[in-house]
């Protein structure tokens, strides 16, 4: 059972036929396309429909007419951020090319029923897109080669004024022919859940409504099943935020693996970044004490090479390493950044102490002494995976998951115990766990905007980040959602609460995914955890309570750590002392009270 950036917006499968309109004489030039092949005749791949200019070259800006008023997308600030003509970029685990103009320069799609070739079976079709005069909605359809056809809506958020939190790339300008603009234009990749193993013959995009916005398509592809691996570790991107200055330095971090296997992969993520990363070489070893790896680290490499550059807003995967490890083992992960870098994506609380080096390459060194300095967040590395093994269980939550108030470099998350549980036990497969919490983080709001650099490490809200943060997981098979107490103390209402959990697990369901979601935990005697917001809590738990088969199962840690006598009020013997994050019996309480079965078969 399963199906899956970067952001995503939100796309669902539909069951009813929904027929278009076809646009009326002009309308395609008024976009800044032409005619070109419309939908009609067999499928032709992407390449050959492109009928729009989108891009100009910051010389020649009158060239282009992305929306209909002469705007379009910079070329230079493509370039800059990575994104050249014919380049392959992998946004949540799709490879997407980034299109070569034609000789009449049209650059993307402007949707209106097109047939288009795709080939190849897997979790999500993938759509690198963007919404012109508005926020373009649509009805399109796959078509698979065993003759079932099944429609998808899809939402293309406009490129002017669409939300930062939910884009795949964001540039600093905007190319008018008058001169450039100041001002973010915005790509969004959106993705559709694809029926398990079915091969895909073509897809029909949604038709034109002349009355609304334009919905225009540069790349789609197919997100592949992660057949042969699981994931064993992962961090979730908080924010950008100013690091180092690091020049000519190697980072040496600390992971810790939640299932084994006899290779592994690395996965780096540059979200949210405005520019490439280079990264000049890494390696993988365990780890024997510090900084100290055990035995020589071993080399890792990227499509052959031993260096790799990240593309703004873009993933890489390494080639697997052939190296055998068990589970619960701490891994060195090194890379060396040959050029300057003063910001990075990264997850702040990682509640364990990494490394920076001396200068130069030491990813091949198993010397702890080459790394004299140390940070306690996680730049970059998003990933680790295994070879074989039966998937993951993917965590969502806050602080309480993401290890506050926990001792440094103790493994002591109620995940890790988790963990812990499923390696200890037969009745269940041994599933990676994957915590993919961040600290202060919210289901419905953002904290940190998306966008540019930033003190504030909250992330953008589970809504926004779902599809990147555990539908893009590797073999993802039951995302685990504890979360809620952000949103209610600062200012949410239950309803909103509960309808982002709801949506949650009605994105998953058609993904494939299992949900279990959990009660939200009291918090009484904290500062913004007033009667007010407790009352609103217990209103959200019994809405939960109330409506089970909205999830595929209900964790109730809120009668696992509350206080019988007080109910506002974590028990005592679980509170770290700030009454809103459990201490070391409250995380081992939380991890024993999840029954492993509603994990999955």
């Amino acid at each position: 059972m399963r199906t899956a950036t970067v952001f995503f917006a939100v796309v669902s499968a539909m069951t009813p036929a929904v027929v278009g309109t076809v646009p009326g004489p002009g309308a395609a030039a008024s976009a800044g396309g032409t005619p070109g092949t419309r939908a009609a005749g067999a499928p032709l791949p992407l390449a050959r429909l492109l009928d729009n200019r989108g891009v100009s070259h910051d010389a020649r800006r009158q060239y282009a007419d992305f929306d209909g008023s002469g705007s379009s997308l910079s070329a230079g600030d493509l370039a800059a951020a990575g994104w050249t003509p014919g380049r392959t970029l992998t946004l949540a685990g799709t490879p997407l090319t980034w299109p070569h103009p034609t000789p009449e320069g049209f650059d993307n799609v402007r949707a209106d029923g097109q047939s288009v070739l795709v080939d190849g079976a897997g979790e999500a079709l993938v759509l690198l897109v963007a919404g012109t005069r508005g926020t373009a909605t649509g009805t399109g359809t796959v078509h698979y080669r065993d003759g079932v056809s099944a429609p998808f809506r899809l939402s293309a958020p406009d490129w002017r004024r669409g939300s930062l939190a939910a884009k795949a790339l964001a540039l600093p300008r905007v190319n008018k022919p008058a001169g450039q603009v100041e001002e973010r234009s915005r790509l969004y990749a959106v993705s559709v859940p694809l029926r398990s193993g079915a091969a895909i013959a073509s897809v029909t995009l949604p038709r034109d409504d002349p009355s609304g916005p334009d919905l225009h398509v540069f790349a789609l592809g197919v997100r592949p099943t992660a057949d042969g691996w699981t994931g064993s570790w992962s961090a979730a991107t908080g924010t950008y935020a100013p690091v180092g200055p690091w020049t000519d330095r190697t980072l040496r971090l600390v992971t810790r693996t939640t299932v084994g296997g006899p290779r592994l992969r690395l996965r780096f993520d540059n979200t949210f970044a405005r520019a490439p990363v280079r990264i000049g070489a890494a390696s993988v070893a365990p780890r024997a004490t510090g900084a100290a790896a055990r035995g020589r680290p071993v080399p890792v490499t990227f499509g052959g090479r031993g260096g790799v550059e990240v593309p703004a807003g873009a993933q890489v995967f390494s080639d697997p390493v052939e190296l055998d490890v068990r589970p619960q083992t701490e891994l060195l992960v090194s890379f060396h950044l040959p050029g300057t870098v003063r910001a990075a994506p990264l997850h702040r609380e990682a509640a364990q102490t990494s490394y920076v080096s001396e200068p130069g390459d030491r990813t091949r060194t198993a010397r702890g002494t080459a790394y004299p300095k140390t940070i306690t967040f996680w730049p970059l590395l998003t990933g680790v995976d295994v070879s074989g093994g039966p998937g993951s269980v993917v965590v969502i939550g806050d602080s309480v998951t993401d290890g506050s108030r926990r001792t440094r470099d103790t493994q002591r998350r109620w995940t890790d115990l988790l963990s812990a549980r499923l390696q200890r036990q037969r009745a269940v497969p041994r599933y990676g766990v994957l915590n993919q919490a961040i600290s202060a983080n919210r289901v419905v709001s953002d904290r940190y905007p998306g966008d540019g650099e930033s003190g504030d490490s909250s992330g953008v809200s589970v809504l926004n980040r779902l599809d990147r943060d555990a539908f893009a997981q590797t073999s993802a098979r039951t995302v685990l959602v504890f979360q809620g107490v952000n949103d209610l103390r600062w200012g949410a209402t239950t309803d909103e609460v509960v309808a982002g959990l709801r949506e949650i697990a009605a994105r998953a369901r058609e993904r494939g995914l299992r949900t279990v979601v959990s009660t939200i935990a009291p918090c009484g005697g904290e500062d913004r955890c007033t009667p007010a917001v407790d009352a609103r809590r217990r209103a959200a738990n019994a809405a939960l309570r109330a409506d089970p088969g909205r999830f595929d199962a209900l964790l109730d840690l809120d009668r696992v750590l509350r206080d019988p006598e007080r109910p506002e009020r974590l028990l005592p013997a679980y509170d770290s002392g700030d009454h809103l994050h459990p201490n070391d019996p409250g995380l081992v309480a939380m991890a024993d009270s999840v029954d492993l079965r509603t994990l999955g078969p």
